[in-house]
Formats: structure tokens, C-alpha cells, sequence
């Protein structure tokens, strides 16, 4: 039994009885009856269509030559600081969002939240499931209603330069103790094992997902909020005294001085998602053949236990003119083998589609990583994560709350534990500020 699907069940009645905005979306397909049409035989249309994944113009290229009845017209927008979301917002409040937009796993409960998204089952959404990775289709699930098509997710393991590793005549570490025990050693070697990157909050709650937290439940009508819990302050505790330690850089990841970083084999490691190996490949190709990957560390040896940093879907938003037409393109871009291959060749995360990894460009050994078949031990991370984990609908906010926290606890030497305790009350008040009922759990 998947303990998801029922917490997401509630999850929708919870709101609904606490807000007139609650989580549940209007019944209609489109939340807009007058805008929705069918297509009629031979009848040209165009969708709009906003996303960030690189190279997402080539699969979008390949569907118009296909079908040049059917044309989409795409857009991208910055993912910076969550620009994209706050364009997309202010576009449903003025009325003119895009038939289509990408929208992060973790970002859907917001848009349910202001009726944005388009319910997708009466357009043969349900007959589409068996395509889709489990635990991801999962994520686009609530209250029995498909708000959006799965596209990719990010299965997390541990890149790391083995040629410096074997040098120092060290292991991958194995437990988070023996992450700290190599770190010192890599310290001592006048390298850092990793960056702390505290601006990255959907990195922090990947490590706290895998040490077992469940951040966002639903009891009845009431939301049960535990950020502040045992396996979130287990792994605030542990960064701080690796960031205190001076054992990792404080530098944050995927800029300028963190990519010099890894260029020069000053910073080691990277606990990462599937789709970070775009990032090494592409801003640090002189180490070509000298990184490696590895699972990431467990807090019980063995227990095999993993997470997920990121993934997005392909979402219908509130007004699309052409619902059906717009669901058979999101289910085409992420389940076509073309689709797929252009968006796996553009770093864009772990396929969602079912077969989209066997027989792709993941599922074969790299020049880059050491000859290593590396995408494999992705494959056994993404079987591996924890599906009772669930988000929350401030999760724009959220994340600034604990970048802001972070940072502030990094620069005044607060505990890292008073942070996320911190997020927690700032998050409790977010919600409730939206009329929602909320307790600490």
C-alpha cells in the first residue's frame, strides 16, 4: 500500500475545509468553460507553452514538425530565485496564463492552492498512467484528480573525483560518519569533500527526506507540520558541525566560484541529483574521465535508503484553449523515445517515463565518468526514495525561509537546528495566513 496516495487524498479535503482558496480545483476541465474548445478535423491551433529545461526547444521542434496542425509556441522563463513561478502566478491572477507551463513537483500544491491547474481526467489522463514511473505519478495525484504529466525527477548519489579519492587512498564513504572521517582526511589534503549551499533549500530537505523526515501530513482537515522534527535536526546537526569544522566550503553551488571549485579539484564531491552531471560535464570538461558516482551515504549502513532533489511535470494551467490537445502534447514530450532522448541529451533529470531510461543515452558507460555505467546506481537511487514524502503549498516561500535561515545561522554562528525550527514557525504562519488549518506535528 502507498501511504501517498491516501495523505494526498486528505490532503485536498483538509484544505478545501479550511479555505475558500483550499486545495481543491474547480470541477471543470479547464476552470474556464468559455475559454475551452475542441479541435475540429484539419483546424490549425497554436498552444503557448513556458519551460527552462535545456533543450527543451529541440523535442519541442521535433513535435511541430510532426504536427503542423498542432503548433507550440514555447517560452522560456528564468528559473532564477523562482522567477518562473512568479511570472506564472501573476499571469493567472491577470488572466492570461499559458496553455502549458513546467512546473516542479513540489511547486503543483500552490497552483492547486488558486485553482490554476486543469484536471486532466477527462482527457484520457488515467489511461496514461502505466507509462509513468510510480512513485512520480504519485506526485501529480490528489484527490483521486491528475493535475499534471510527469516529466522528470532527480534521484540523488554522490559525484566525486576518484582519481584524487584513489590518490589519498580513500573510499567513497559508505555511512555519514565516514562522510566526516573523508572529509577531514580530504581537508588535510588542502581540498574540501563538498559545498554547503545553504541557498539550496530543496538540497537541504533532499538529505532530510532520506534521513526518514515527513514535513508535510494531513490529519482530517488540519495540516501537521514537522520541518522541525528529529531527522531534520539530525541532518542540521551534522552540516553545522562540517561547516563549523571548516570540512566543507560555504560557497554556494552551480556559480561562478563553486564551478572554478570543482575545476581545480578543490572541492571533491557533490551530493547531487542525476541531472548535476549536465553541470560537471559541461563547466568543468578538462576532469573528463577522473569523476566517478557513488550512493549516497546512509545513516544506517545498508539500509539503501535514498532521495529526491527536483523534478518537474508538464501542467495544464486554468483557461488552456485546447485542454485535450495540450494533454496529448505533455504526454508526448515525456513519453516519445525522441522527446525523451532530446531532453535526457539536454541534462533535463531522471526520465519519468517508464521506459525512458533502458536503451537511452543514460543506459550506457562515459568517457566522462571513468568508463563507469554511472547512470545505474541512479536508476537503484530513484527505486529507492521514500514515497511518503510530500510538499506543502508555500513551498516558493518555504525555500527562501530556509535559505535565509541557513545563511543567517552560517554568518551570526546560530545553530543550524534554531534555523529549520525557525522555518518551521515562519512556514506554519505562511499557511495559515492562506486560511488553511495548521498545527506542529
Amino acid at each position: 500500500m502507498n501511504p501517498v496516495g491516501t495523505s494526498r487524498r486528505s490532503l485536498l479535503a483538509a484544505s478545501a475545509a479550511t479555505a475558500a482558496t483550499g486545495l481543491a480545483v474547480a470541477g471543470c476541465g479547464s476552470g474556464d468553460d468559455a475559454t475551452v474548445a475542441r479541435r475540429k478535423p484539419g483546424q490549425s491551433i497554436r498552444m503557448t507553452f513556458w519551460a527552462w529545461v535545456p533543450g527543451i526547444d529541440k523535442a519541442v521542434d521535433l513535435w511541430n514538425r510532426k504536427n503542423p496542425e498542432v503548433q507550440v509556441d514555447l517560452e522560456k522563463v528564468s528559473p532564477h530565485n523562482s522567477a518562473q513561478y512568479a511570472k506564472m502566478h501573476s499571469a493567472l491572477k491577470a488572466g492570461n496564463p499559458p496553455d502549458l507551463a513546467q512546473v516542479e513537483y513540489m511547486n503543483i500544491p500552490e497552483f492547486l492552492l488558486e485553482r490554476g491547474l486543469v484536471e486532466l481526467g477527462e482527457y484520457g489522463a488515467g489511461a496514461q498512467k502505466d507509462k509513468f514511473v510510480g512513485w512520480q505519478w504519485e506526485q501529480v495525484v490528489y484527490d483521486g484528480g491528475v493535475y499534471a504529466v510527469p516529466q522528470a525527477s532527480g534521484p540523488m548519489a554522490m559525484f566525486h573525483r576518484a582519481d584524487l579519492y584513489e590518490k589519498w587512498g580513500i573510499e567513497p564513504p559508505a555511512t555519514w560518519d565516514e562522510y566526516e572521517a573523508t572529509a577531514r582526511t580530504i581537508r588535510k589534503e588542502g581540498a574540501y569533500i563538498e559545498s554547503f549551499p545553504a541557498t539550496m533549500g530543496p538540497w537541504f530537505a533532499g538529505l532530510a527526506w532520506q534521513a526518514g523526515a515527513e514535513w508535510f501530513r494531513t490529519e482530517g482537515d488540519t495540516w501537521k507540520i514537522a520541518i522541525d522534527s528529529e531527522p531534520t535536526r539530525r541532518v542540521a546537526d551534522f552540516w553545522e558541525g562540517l561547516v563549523r569544522g571548516k570540512l566543507v566550503k560555504t560557497v554556494p553551488v552551480m556559480q561562478s566560484p563553486w564551478y572554478s571549485a570543482i575545476q581545480s579539484g578543490e572541492v571533491v564531491s557533490w551530493l547531487s541529483a542525476s541531472w548535476g552531471d549536465a553541470l560537471i560535464t559541461g563547466n568543468a570538461a578538462k576532469t573528463k574521465g577522473k569523476w566517478r558516482v557513488a550512493p549516497l551515504p546512509q545513516w544506517k549502513r545498508g539500509a539503501g535508503a535514498s532521495a529526491n532533489w527536483g523534478g518537474s511535470t508538464t501542467a495544464l494551467f486554468r483557461g488552456a484553449r485546447y485542454p485535450q490537445d495540450a494533454m496529448d502534447f505533455a504526454v508526448w514530450l515525456n513519453t516519445d523515445p525522441e522527446s525523451v532522448d532530446l531532453l535526457i541529451a539536454g541534462g533535463y533529470g531522471w526520465p519519468a517515463a517508464k521506459k525512458g531510461f533502458e536503451g537511452s543515452r543514460l543506459d550506457r558507460p562515459s568517457d566522462f565518468f571513468d568508463g563507469q555505467k554511472y547512470n545505474d546506481v541512479f536508476a537503484a537511487s530513484d527505486k529507492a526514495v521514500d514515497t511518503s514524502w510530500k510538499w506543502g503549498p508555500t513551498t516558493v516561500a518555504m525555500i527562501n525561509h530556509i535559505t535565509d535561515a541557513l545563511n543567517d545561522a552560517i554568518n551570526s554562528k546560530g545553530s543550524f537546528t534554531d534555523a529549520m525550527r525557525k522555518v518551521q514557525q515562519q512556514v506554519i504562519s505562511d499557511m495559515r495566513d492562506k486560511g488553511l488549518k495548521v498545527e506542529a506535528a
